[in-house]
């Protein structure tokens, strides 16, 4: 049985995920073409030598309709062929596409996998697939009535774990100084390809790191998801949850490299990390964002690791109240936890996400000296995934 190691991954910008942003005039498929362009060029790969190119994508209306992965590796030029797939976990996606590759090839059906995630924010707007359509159904809504919005169970968790405006605003605050720290000390270089939209200039850094945040033009902010009725159902709230601390809407595409150890060793090409463990759970649906304290658990015990091992986690930022909360169950070291920042700081592309926090945290690894990194990320209707990957070398 073969191990699943990685030898390159890349990723895009972080473009803001609205009109103007920089990204926002790039189809999403030729924002995913210039990404696999990019990899490929690395590597020096023959890409039909690849067997499956497994995207994650959670908006798959629209631009993103037509298996992205496929339209996008027609778009760059490559062989007929090579197949691609679509990957749909919420906000898990690329990382779920991730950890199917590298099961497929330690199970023996893949040699050569491309995975990784696509969103265009601006171009496919968050839900803009349901347009009034009830996704739960009557069975659903009959075993759990109080579901909420995603927002509203950001709250509740920011209630049960005692979590006040300030700590989440300070949280915030901390996101963006680290990303902005990276970038200035070129701690993102290696990871971050350029990308050119039509009729402009190549995009080469990330547009929704904002250095001077703090705490005083956070405080301005309002809270969103306080509605007339939600406060009348959850009277105890607070309400702190703001567009400052929740992650940034955004356009973005990152994808990895992965093969057999033994297919690395044919091409001369150097294995840089191993998938060493996954995991991933299903958990309260209506706090909804809790599953990555129950994913740590469980794929640590698979691993036969505890949290002393790891050298760097990653739990994205969907909203502030997500890694504090995990943070609060898993005592770490907080210097540790989102070193360099996350989706407050630099955007949260959907079904790119997974794919994008395990790129940052290779390259972090890589930087630092360290061996283990664990990455887990909350997802709709209560699930959630967690890997730790082993760096090599």
């Amino acid at each position: 049985m073969s191990n699943a190691v990685i030898v390159e991954a890349v990723r895009t910008p972080m473009g803001r995920g609205k009109a103007g942003g920089a990204l926002a005039d790039l189809h999403p498929v030729d924002l995913l073409a210039q990404t696999l362009t990019a990899l490929v060029a690395r590597t020096g790969i023959d890409p039909g030598i690849v067997d499956d190119v497994i995207i994650g994508c959670v908006g798959q209306n629209l631009e993103q309709s037509a298996t992205p992965g496929r339209q996008a590796w027609l778009a760059a030029g490559f062989p007929e062929h090579v197949p691609s797939v679509t990957i749909e976990r919420k906000c898990g996606s690329g990382q779920q596409a991730i950890e199917f590759a590298a099961a497929g090839i330690v199970a023996g059906l893949y040699d050569i996998v491309i995975a990784g995630g696509v969103e265009s924010m601006s171009r496919v707007p968050i839900m803009s697939a349901r347009m009034g359509a009830d996704p739960h159904g009557p069975g659903v809504r009959a075993r759990y009535p109080g579901l909420v919005p995603q927002g509203v169970s950001a709250e509740l968790v920011a209630h049960r774990w005692g979590l006040s405006r300030t700590t989440l605003d300070t949280y915030a605050v901390r996101s963006h100084a680290r990303a902005a720290a990276a970038a200035a000390s070129g701690g993102f270089d290696d990871e971050l390809v350029a990308v050119t939209p039509p009729g402009a200039a190549p995009v080469s850094a990330d547009e929704s790191i904002r250095p001077g945040t703090t705490l005083e033009r956070l405080a301005g902010l309002a809270a969103v998801f306080g509605t007339d009725e939600m406060r009348a159902r959850f009277p105890d709230i607070d309400w702190s949850v703001t567009a400052g601390n929740s992650s940034q809407i955004t356009d973005g595409a990152s994808v990895l490299l992965l093969m057999s150890e033994e297919r690395a060793a044919a091409f001369g090409l150097r294995p840089r990390a191993r998938i060493h463990a996954s995991a991933v759970v299903g958990d309260d649906p209506q706090l909804m964002l809790t599953g990555p304290i129950a994913a740590t658990t469980k794929v640590l015990a698979r691993a036969g690791l505890t949290l002393r091992d790891i050298d760097t986690v990653e739990v994205n930022e969907a909203f502030a109240s997500v890694p504090l909360a995990w943070l609060a169950e898993h005592p770490y070291d907080e210097e540790r936890l989102n070193p360099r920042g996350g989706a407050i700081a630099l955007g949260h592309p959907l079904g790119a996400s997974g794919a994008r926090i395990m790129t940052s945290m290779l390259h972090h690894l890589e930087q630092t000296g360290g061996r283990y990194g664990l990455q887990t990320i909350c997802e709709a209707g209560g699930m959630a995934n967690a890997t730790i990957l082993e760096r090599l070398g």
